[in-house]
């Protein structure tokens, strides 16, 4: 670290394009958020298993932790590249318009997220030890 806590150009840039690499997979995530919901709410429609059910809402999650991991990687993305470094500037780009809807974005795909874990996954009950 230099001085003020200050990283290396090198890093950030790295880091900026890992970010842009995620962040251009975004509208394909959210594809695939909607086919699994989509998949899900079918199952539930159709009275499927529990087992099933667990296993949709798995893929879900799994969706949708894709899809925010990506949309974050947006929001930096759209930050640049002195964000990752330096404070001060990060927090006068996030009040920029186009970062704050892809904030906005992130976060509601977050409470998504959050919302399907607490209550969108089906238990699969326990079977007992010898069964």
């Amino acid at each position: 670290m230099g001085l003020f806590g200050r990283r290396g150009d090198e890093d950030d840039r790295r880091r900026l394009s890992e970010d842009r690499e995620h962040a251009a997979r975004l509208p394909e995530l959210m594809e695939a958020v909607a086919g699994a919901e989509s998949a899900l709410v079918a199952a539930h429609g159709r009275g499927l298993g529990v087992e099933e059910l667990n296993r949709l809402g798995k893929a879900l999650d799994t969706a949708l932790t894709d899809a925010v991991r990506a949309a974050y990687a947006q929001e930096r993305v759209l930050v640049g590249e002195r964000g990752y470094s330096d404070r001060i500037h990060r927090r006068k780009r996030l009040a920029r318009p186009e970062v704050r809807v892809a904030t906005e974005r992130a976060e509601r795909l977050l409470t998504a997220r959050e919302e399907h874990r607490l209550q969108g996954v089906e238990r699969v009950p326990r079977r007992p030890a010898g069964v």
